[in-house]
């Protein structure tokens, strides 16, 4: 008889949770690198709001769910540096595979359609590793007009013919 309860209790404690919420955080770690080092970061939400402000290296722990139903974030990281061109990396939040399969066998529809979408606890932020390449330094004058040097075969075909020669080799 007690193995009949503690069966039942069990079952019961599945039946109002989720898979992703057991096995799944409502926060997610995202590691943000640069080259070069100590560039700053601004992380902004999907309202446009600012979430984060530091320098690189650093590790953010971002929400996954706005709070509402089904209610994935999105966010958007630009690392700069003076100097060095900016990069701009969005994270999407994405189901994750313990939302999708495992709830068909443990959490069934209330893990389905209640829990784990009101937790946040379902989805997975993407990417979760951001490597920011700054590209090289930018020359510039006196009076403030700059210059980026790329390679030939980096120019889209569709630009290079805009673009004009300024000396010869």
């Amino acid at each position: 008889m007690k193995f009949i309860k503690t069966l039942l209790a069990a079952v019961c404690a599945l039946s109002v949770t989720g898979c992703a919420s057991i096995v799944g955080d409502t926060d997610q770690n995202i590691t943000i690198n640069s080259s070069p080092d100590d560039a700053e970061v601004i992380i902004t939400d999907e309202t446009s709001q600012e979430v984060f402000s530091g320098e690189t290296p650093a590790t953010v722990q971002l929400r996954k769910s706005d709070g509402s139903y089904f209610g994935g974030k999105t966010y958007h990281v630009t690392v700069s540096k003076e100097g060095y061109s900016d990069r701009t990396v969005t994270i999407d939040s994405n189901p994750s595979g313990w939302y999708i399969a495992g709830n068909l066998g443990f959490g069934g529809l209330i893990g389905w359609l209640v829990v784990d979408p009101l937790t946040g606890a379902m989805y997975n932020l993407n990417p979760d590793d951001i490597d920011a390449d700054l590209g090289e330094e930018v020359a510039s004058t006196d009076e403030g007009s700059s210059m980026t040097l790329v390679l030939l075969e980096d120019v889209p075909e569709s630009e290079r013919n805009n673009l004009e020669k300024i000396g010869t080799i």
